[in-house]
Parts: structure tokens; sequence; C-alpha cells
């Protein structure tokens, strides 16, 4: 009885067709579904970082003017030293992402970006800086400071 109802729903098509077509609308929902759950997923990232970003904007409210004014200096040598290296734009801003501490994971998710496009730029990067990887870009930054 149940097969003679959906032969009727066929309208003239075979019953293989609808339950090809049955199987493909079940695959898409299911991709459907997880494309929904990473969405959410991501954005609970990026919400959790940028309440981090906020949280470390407060804090550095808070500092000491002598050690702001240190700072200052520090990110302008940063900027100047860039320049030297000739990074480009994007290169800067995850070189600065770098050196603040974030993942590539982090770097892609804040400038909603592929991880592999910020892999590639961090290897430009050290290879544009001379370095071998992200804790010598670290320290050559912070060496002759400590």
């Amino acid at each position: 009885m149940i097969i003679g109802r959906l032969v009727a729903l066929a309208h003239g098509s075979g019953l293989g067709h609808l339950l090809q077509e049955a199987v493909i609308l079940f695959i898409t929902l299911i991709i459907l579904f997880g494309l929904i759950v990473e969405y959410r997923r991501k954005n609970q990232q990026l919400s959790l970082l940028q309440k981090e970003l906020e949280e470390a904007r407060n804090m550095s409210a808070s500092i000491s003017p002598h050690v702001s004014a240190a700072r200052h200096k520090l990110g302008q040598a940063i900027v100047e030293q860039f320049a030297g290296w000739q990074l480009s734009k994007s290169e800067q801003e995850v070189g600065l992402l770098l050196l603040k501490g974030c993942s590539l994971k982090e770097i892609a998710l804040l400038r909603g970006t592929a991880e592999k496009t910020i892999r590639q730029q961090a290897s430009s990067i050290y290879q544009k800086s001379g370095v071998a990887g992200r804790h010598a870009f670290s320290a050559w930054f912070i060496e002759d400071l400590l």
C-alpha cells in the first residue's frame, strides 16, 4: 500500500527515481545541518576572541605612562622594521597578530580568511625577515629588551 502511494506521488516516475531524489534530499539536509553547526561554532569563537580583545584593551588602559610610552616606541619600531622587510599590508597585519600570540587559526578567524592563506603569509613573513619560524620572529623584536 505504501509503495503504491509512493508510485502515485511520483506521477509516472519509477520508484527508483523517487528513492534517488529522497536520498539526495537527505544528504543535502545533512550537509546543511553541518554548515549551520559550523557557522554557529565559528561565530562563538569569533565572539570569544572579540571579548578577549576588548578585555586586553581595557587592561591596557590601566598601565603606567612609562610602560605606555615604551609600548608605543616598540610599536613604532615594529612598523618600521616591517616596512624595511617590505611586508605587504596583509603580511603586516598577520605579523602583528603573530607577535601578539594569536594562533594561525585565530588569525584566520579574525581576518575572515582560510587558515592555509595565513600559513602562507606567515611563511612569507619568516622568509622576508630571515628567521626560521614563529619563535625566532617574536624573539627578533624582544631579544634586546630582555
